[in-house]
């Protein structure tokens, strides 16, 4: 067994009296038979670096600074002023013999690095790399320890040194944030300055107990039509919008951000793997409709390294996690998750871990499911705060049995299946009817909506029915053909136009009016037109009853016969 030998650096000789210090110390730590050796290093401007082993003790100014900051970290300034705060940890900050380990990067690229030594690293720790670029351990053998890298690897060679911060990974977080495009990390990307952080926030937390969580019961509109109607989301509840490309999963979510304003509901927005251009686009969107006041937007984007596009999610989550302990509702997006997905496969097969179906390492599935488990409805004693949660999951060619799908169907509370055929033939957003569910379900919907909605769902799927058994016939009973018109109106009516919302008090309206076959003459390519002439005169008309349904939810049957005999009266006027 080699002697240990315990190494001075520094760009000066020590004094007599300084190596009688050393020496004793290092005998009290480590025992009498570690020698000292000075060696000079003209790098070491202020103090001295002493190494033992793989530990370094840094009396350099730079870690005596890191010292300093470790101390002010640790006290809770959340709220607090800071100068006082930075006052008072001077005066009581007294330098200490902290040993910092350092070890040696072995293999760097493609965003990840293998580094020797560090026995003491853990999982999710964050290593700062000779270069001053951060990284965070996602692997940990027996000989090696593999760390995902944050920024650029190019800065990082292999035989520099690499020392633990003995922190894991955190995100600045604050209501500064609201209105501001971020990456992963919470750096502002957006051009506009700075943000000021209240606290910070760790990216992977555990999910909240049982015990800490209450039921989901209050809705969370998205205004759309057929989301609201038939899939009710409610505040605390995770629900996936899935299908193939370019099928209008984004334009959901944007509309359900977009019909928040004055909801008392905070959105995150979270960009997994998308072009810059297209998250330029869609902020440009949500500012003009004036959505961008109350969402926060992180975007790891495609030309980003894999190790950003991994945490982005989980920092997205994290900053939910701020407001929704201070009780307030978030509604989070993450776009998407099969991107997302990909990034942690590409990562996992550069740490060389055994690729299983699809490539896919064994713990995907926990990828995502400790993700979403963190979105829920907290109870009262906790403040009563919620995080909905809409991940978007793309299929191939509508294959919803693929690895990544099935997780996530099986994690979340119901899914939003959006179908390519529908989408195609006009019926946007396009929504199916028969795949698409809500495990909540009526608990999360206002009593005026199930009043409204009736037999909506039923009708649907009568008429889908019919329509696959005669679309061959050419010869129709009168019956078959009014449930056939009647059906197409129903199918007509959830079209709805992007970036356009409906009010609770207009869906009411719509569904009342259409299940009362009210709208039974009117021509297919009209009933848009009807539609929409008819909530803004009913608005005019009857004032009152639109109030009491956006305020309380509800209606009578009073209420529900006027909204009939109006509308009724307005399709026998709508042609003259």
């Amino acid at each position: 067994m080699s002697e240990m030998k315990a190494i001075l650096l520094s760009a000066s000789a020590p004094s007599f009296e300084q190596e009688q210090r050393f020496t004793e110390f290092i005998h009290r730590e480590y025992g009498p038979d570690v020698s000292l050796e000075w060696v000079q290093d003209n790098s070491i401007v202020n103090g001295f670096q002493l190494k033992v082993g793989e530990k370094i003790y840094d009396w350099t100014r730079e870690g005596l600074y890191e010292q300093l900051s470790r101390s002010v970290d640790k006290r809770k300034y959340a709220g607090k002023e800071l100068i006082p705060l930075i006052k008072n940890a001077l005066t009581d900050w007294e330098a200490e013999a902290l040993p910092a380990e350092k070890g040696t990067v072995i293999t760097v690229g493609d965003g990840i690095a293998h580094i020797k030594g560090l026995e003491n690293a853990e999982y999710g720790e964050i290593l700062v790399f000779e270069s001053g670029i951060r990284g965070m351990v996602l692997d940990l053998t027996e000989s090696l320890i593999g760390c995902i890298i944050f920024g650029d690897d190019e800065e990082i060679l292999a035989g520099s040194s690499v020392r633990r911060t003995g922190r894991t990974a955190s995100i600045p977080a604050g209501e500064a944030f609201l209105g501001r495009v971020v990456d992963a990390l919470g750096l502002p990307i957006d051009g506009k300055g700075n943000i000021r952080a209240r606290t910070y926030k760790p990216i992977e937390a555990k999910a909240p107990g049982i015990i800490d969580r209450q039921s989901v019961r209050d809705p969370l509109e998205t205004g759309i039509l057929s989301i609201d109607s038939m899939f009710p989301i409610g505040r605390g509840q995770r629900e996936l919008i899935i299908g193939d490309r370019q099928t209008g999963k984004t334009a959901i979510a944007v509309d359900a951000i977009i019909n928040q304003n004055g909801k008392n509901c905070i959105c995150i927005y979270v960009a997994i793997g998308q072009k810059a251009s297209s998250v330029a686009q869609l902020v440009e969107t949500l500012r003009k409709h004036g959505a961008m006041e109350h969402t926060i937007v992180v975007a790891a984007n495609a030309s980003d390294a894999g190790p950003l596009q991994y945490i982005a999610p989980y920092a997205g989550c994290a900053l939910g996690e701020y407001f929704m302990e201070q009780g307030k509702d978030v509604l989070i997006v993450y776009d998407d998750l099969s991107k997302h997905a990909v990034a942690y496969r590409a990562i996992s097969l550069l740490l060389d871990r055994s690729p299983g179906r699809e490539a896919y390492p064994g713990d995907v599935f926990y990828l995502h499911s400790r993700l979403l488990e963190r979105s829920a409805r907290l109870s009262d004693e906790k403040g009563g705060g919620s995080i909905t949660a809409l991940p978007i999951v793309e299929t191939q060619d509508s294959d919803v049995s693929a690895y990544v799908p099935t997780n996530i169907i099986s994690i979340t509370d119901g899914q939003i299946y959006l179908e390519s055929d529908l989408f195609f033939s006009g019926q946007r957003p396009a929504v199916n009817v028969g795949l698409s569910v809500s495990r909540v379900g009526g608990d999360a919907q206002t009593k005026a909506m199930k009043k409204a909605v009736g037999t909506l769902r039923l009708d649907l799927a009568q008429f889908r029915e019919m329509e696959v058994f005669t679309q061959f016939s050419s010869d129709l009973d009168d019956a078959t053909r009014d449930q056939l018109e009647y059906g197409q109106g129903l199918m007509q009516m959830l079209i709805q136009p992007q970036y356009n919302p409906y009010s609770q008090h207009q869906m009411v309206v719509m569904l009342v009016s259409a299940l009362s076959h009210a709208m039974q003459k009117i021509r297919q390519d009209d009933i848009h037109r009807f539609l929409t002439e008819l909530t803004a005169d009913f608005e005019n008309m009857h004032e009152e009853i639109c109030r009491k349904i956006d305020a309380e939810g509800d209606f009578s049957d009073a209420d529900k016969d006027t909204i009939v005999r109006f509308a009724k009266e307005f399709a026998e006027k709508f042609y003259v």
